[in-house]
């Protein structure tokens, strides 16, 4: 069965929106993981416009399913991560500025960073997995940097399957394949909702783990969290 790991940044971003602790990150966290959720997501950038560093460090003794922690691998970053020590690190090249993630790593060209980088977390016990868009050399060059998974960067499979095409898949189904022959494990995430899930977990083989956070939200609103966590597992078996 394919992992849930739900992305609490948005609850984060209401938080902050009021100054307050109202919603509490902490406190959806753990409701999550007993709605059924089998992991948490975070993905602090460094203004903390959602997510906070604290967060991050509050987070560590309430997760009990896997904890999953993204980002861009800058200075700061890194050190959260070497002290935090998730399950899971995922490796983004979001820009300071970007308003969410909008593309996966040049594993080529940043070859010699990422091999460092995903040593160090290595080197502490901490899954690597690195976000890329389904074009096999990328996969590849993944494989080369040491990296235990990858991450399809699904936002191109979401846009096109709305509009009905489900040839938009082909490119992931074969990253899938290429990636599994490299003994790569797969998660996904970017754009992933209600309605295309199932399609999209039922045409990749072995998909380990899907982060969804700004549908699975949006999608609460009307039908509740815990209905709508127990929509996704079901869609995921």
């Amino acid at each position: 069965m394919t992992k849930l790991s739900v992305n609490i940044n948005k609850i984060a971003t209401l938080r902050n929106s009021r100054g307050g602790d109202v919603p509490n990150v902490v406190k959806f966290a753990k409701d999550a993981q007993r709605f059924g959720a089998e992991g948490i997501t975070i993905h602090p950038r460094p203004d903390e416009r959602h997510i906070r560093y604290q967060d991050a460090r509050d987070l560590k003794p309430e997760v009990y399913t896997e904890y999953n922690i993204e980002g861009n691998p800058i200075d700061s970053f890194i050190d959260l991560v070497l002290k935090v020590k998730p399950t899971q690190v995922t490796l983004v090249p979001d820009a300071v500025d970007a308003i969410t993630s909008n593309a996966g790593w040049d594993t080529i060209k940043h070859n010699r960073f990422l091999v460092d980088v995903i040593k160090e977390f290595k080197n502490n016990d901490i899954r690597t997995s690195i976000f890329v868009d389904p074009i096999l050399k990328q996969i590849e060059g993944a494989k080369a940097t040491g990296a235990d998974r990858i991450e399809l960067y699904t936002e191109a499979f979401a846009d096109q399957y709305s509009l009905g095409n489900k040839e938009a898949i082909t490119p992931y189904v074969d990253s899938a394949k290429l990636a599994n022959n490299l003994d790569l494990g797969i998660n996904a995430g970017h754009d992933l909702s209600l309605d295309n899930i199932k399609f999209f977990k039922d045409n990749i083989p072995d998909l380990l783990e899907v982060s969804i956070g700004h549908a699975l939200i949006a999608e609460s609103l009307y039908l509740g969290v815990e209905n709508v966590i127990q929509m996704y597992l079901q869609r995921l078996k």
